[in-house]
């Protein structure tokens, strides 16, 4: 990524992986886009990073469930910046209830945060993208997205799974052309999101979860999971065991 295209708009950024990320990107020289809900987290995000790295940050208020306000505040950043360089479709949720149990809004919310959100966060940076002749796309999948899981987490992964197809369709569509397009599969990284969670299998802190997840898309491959190891042999995994077996680990 040359200097003129090191802009980086990352959605969910206030708090967890989006704010661990914004803060690698930083480190590394990069001006930030950064958009949330919480606008208050974002202005203390702001003002750690000018101060620490005296890179530019930009931030905006957003709410990825307003689909018209995803393509309005994407179009004012690239005003500010006059190009993005990389686009991080990053909010998401990790509710999620048994199927069949009476808790059909919390898993719709999941659905349409995670995936119709996430469409619209898409076709805005495509959008930009093709405008301006390039771009780097990234994608924030999961682990789980790699085979159907029960209990809480179905319709959790069928989100993930959906937004990771999503990408793919979208590098199937720009192939051989000057947009990238990268789709990440963190596994256990531990955040405040989840902080009250128990120990987690190969679970990794926030701050190196982080960085482990900028390294990769730095590399801009197609899909990448994260850490490398020892997730991407338990995704090979996952997708060859019995269906059993992988309820059984969940």
């Amino acid at each position: 990524m040359t200097n003129q295209s090191k802009t980086v708009l990352i959605t969910g950024a206030s708090s967890g992986l989006g704010a661990g990320m914004a803060r690698e990107f930083a480190a590394r020289g990069y001006n930030l886009a950064l958009c949330a809900r919480r606008t208050e987290r974002l202005q203390e995000l702001k003002g750690e990073l000018c101060g620490a790295f005296g890179v530019r940050v930009e931030v905006s208020a957003l709410d990825v469930n307003d689909h018209e306000k995803v393509f309005a505040t994407f179009g004012e950043f690239v005003q500010m910046f006059g190009r993005l360089g990389r686009i991080i479709v990053n909010a998401g949720i990790g509710e999620g209830r048994r199927i069949g149990t009476g808790h059909f809004a919390t898993n719709l919310r999941t659905a349409e945060t995670n995936f119709v959100a996430a469409l619209a966060q898409c076709e805005a940076a495509v959008e930009i993208f093709r405008s301006q002749n390039g771009g780097h796309l990234v994608v924030i999948s999961s682990m789980s997205a790699k085979r159907g899981l029960p209990r809480h987490l179905t319709a959790y992964a069928a989100s993930r799974a959906a937004v990771a197809h999503l990408a793919e369709g979208i590098r199937a569509e720009l192939l051989n052309s000057p947009i990238k397009v990268s789709t990440l599969f963190p596994g256990y990284i531990r955040t405040e999101l989840n902080a009250a969670a128990k120990k987690l299998p190969f679970e990794v802190p926030e701050d190196l979860g982080c960085q482990y997840m900028v390294r990769a898309i730095e590399r801009e491959p197609d899909e990448a999971c994260v850490p490398g190891w020892p997730w991407a042999f338990v995704g090979v995994l996952m997708q060859a065991l019995p269906l059993g077996w992988v309820a059984r680990f969940n």
